[in-house]
């Protein structure tokens, strides 16, 4: 079976090219995607159109992908997963340290403007409902001069705006794909685990299929085997140990392999 893949980043827009490669390594089909701050796109996440997925898995299948998957972490998770909500052929979602709600606008849109928060995402030209963050958050004061975790701005933002969060939820239990969730416990970007454990919750309560794979002193940053070690941020802790990153990657990678390839 031919399968075809979408490589998704998250807020750091980098391309994922390496990690695309250990997918064409395994014979698959694999498209790196750049979704924003590239010419003509968004230069931050705020209000993408889910579009700019479901027309690149149109593409994959015109190009005979028989099976089709998306691999996105953090951000990227969260596309993947509300793609799939809207587009029946793609097979399986593979999301990495993913959220359970979508969350607002990460930097400017293509009007410049960041404030007042706006969704992260659009579809057939209506925004999404969305959790905004509670600006009243600051980092820990030892953090004031260095790297900071964010985990907290979006635990604070989840108790804020507690009434958004049902409208704001990310229904994986609707999507007729595979979902596979890996998750570190020690996340220091967002509590990715808590998260993977409410998507998966909904996905069993619809009977739907669901593997979470987790590993309690692992953080944002997960790394599959073959990729490199992710480098330091001079802006945000990510949480974890290059060692610990690594371990939950390859304890990850061969149920990755399997739903990708459609191994029950």
């Amino acid at each position: 079976m031919r399968v075809g893949v979408l490589v998704l980043s998250g807020s750091s827009g980098r391309v994922e090219v390496e990690r695309a490669r250990l997918f064409a390594q395994q014979g698959m089909t694999a498209v790196p995607l750049q979704w924003f701050g590239g010419p003509g796109q968004s230069p931050g996440i705020c209000e993408i159109p889910l579009e700019t997925f479901t027309d690149a898995v149109g593409r994959l299948r015109s190009a005979g992908a028989e099976r089709i998957g998306i691999v996105g972490v953090s951000k990227g998770a969260e596309a993947a997963m509300l793609t799939a909500v809207r587009d029946p052929r793609v097979d399986v979602v593979v999301a990495v340290s993913p959220t359970a709600w979508v969350w607002c606008n990460v930097g400017p849109g293509r009007d410049g403007v960041e404030r007042p928060y706006r969704s992260c995402w659009t579809w057939r030209g209506r925004a999404l409902p969305f959790v905004p963050l509670d600006d009243s958050w600051v980092p820990e004061e030892t953090e004031r001069d260095g790297p900071v975790s964010v985990r907290s701005w979006y635990e604070l933002s989840e108790r804020t705006f507690a009434g958004r969060l049902a409208a704001a939820a990310i229904p994986v239990e609707q999507a007729r794909s595979e979902l596979v969730l890996v998750a570190g416990g020690d996340d220091a970007m967002w509590p990715s685990l808590p998260y993977a454990e409410q998507l998966a919750e909904r996905r069993r309560a619809a009977g739907a299929t669901v593997r979470l794979i987790s590993r309690p002193d692992a953080g944002h940053r997960v790394r599959f085997p073959g990729e490199s070690p992710a480098p330091p941020s001079p802006r945000f802790r990510h949480g974890g140990t290059p060692e610990a990153d690594a371990l939950l990657g390859a304890a990850a990678w061969p149920e990755v392999l399997d739903a990708l390839c459609g191994v029950s």
